[in-house]
């Protein structure tokens, strides 16, 4: 991936924000997914810090060259206050992971965590119709995964969060869509099929496993959304009990694609580097 030998003024800029920023896999994947597709376009991160983030996505809107923005931790809520308008997915769940130009110049936001997790668990023989399962984390991956998870016809998900208002929010939101499907769980995972961590629980050496794994069925499925280390202690626990396992870096493989296609999908990168008028 040589791209770095065609930047110029004409290319156009894709900025990837968060606090921290340094384990993000996406600037390298999703430029070169894009260049491949046909796109002068690069992808540059920005470590920004909550307080710091008005001003920042006040210079980005600035910015004429810039045409996307990709959102991680801890900024997927707090994003939509920019968006003129979202799809249906990102306004239930109140956060966005990426965000496209619309024609006037505003910003168009998607939610696609949850998808992308669904598809990459698939991927590797998850199966979850019918399943219980468990998720700890209830920020803006964890959201877009209990959202997914329900739609990909779960027969229940229980949901842990250290921060219980929050998690009570989110549960609040799902069960006025999927009813008596929805619970509050706990960091036991005994009895359940599919388990889930979409908390920051293993990215830092000490951090406490997400779940007691002495209580993991040997026939249950557990993924994690951390991609540094690129296998987690809960991933490493999970394989030796002799569990299938989903990691980060695979839901951040099909996170990319469906990022990708909605950069694509319409407003300036769209138009495949034609003159805008």
């Amino acid at each position: 991936m040589n791209f770095l030998n065609h930047l110029t003024g004409a290319t156009r800029v894709i900025a990837i924000v968060g606090d921290p920023i340094a384990q993000v896999k996406s600037p390298a994947g999703v430029t070169q997914a894009l260049r491949e597709r046909g796109r002068d376009a690069i992808v540059v991160p920005f470590h920004v810090a909550t307080p710091d983030l008005p001003a920042f996505l006040a210079g980005v809107t600035a910015a004429k060259n810039f045409d996307g923005l990709i959102v991680t931790v801890p900024h997927k809520f707090d994003v939509t206050r920019v968006c003129a308008a979202t799809t249906d997915r990102a306004a239930f769940l109140g956060a966005v992971n990426i965000l496209r130009r619309d024609a006037k110049g505003g910003w168009f936001g998607d939610q696609v965590d949850g998808i992308g997790f669904v598809e990459a668990a698939r991927a590797v023989g998850c199966k979850p119709e019918g399943r219980r399962a468990l998720m700890a984390g209830a920020g803006g991956a964890g959201s877009a995964i209990a959202l997914a998870l329900l739609e990909s016809g779960v027969g229940e998900l229980a949901i842990h969060d250290d921060d219980t208002t929050r998690r009570d929010a989110l549960i609040g939101r799902l069960r006025a869509r999927h009813g008596g499907k929805v619970a509050v769980g706990s960091a036991d995972p005994a009895g359940f099929d599919v388990v889930v961590n979409a908390t920051p629980s293993g990215m830092r050496d000490g951090d406490p496993l997400p779940f007691d794994v002495s209580h993991l069925s040997r026939s249950a499925f557990v993924g994690d959304v951390i991609t540094a280390p690129a296998v987690t202690p809960l991933i490493e626990a999970a394989r030796r009990i002799g569990c299938h396992t989903q990691v980060g870096v695979g839901m951040f493989a099909a996170v990319c694609e469906r990022m990708v296609d909605f950069l694509l999908a319409d407003g300036p990168l769209a138009m495949n580097g034609q003159e805008r008028g």
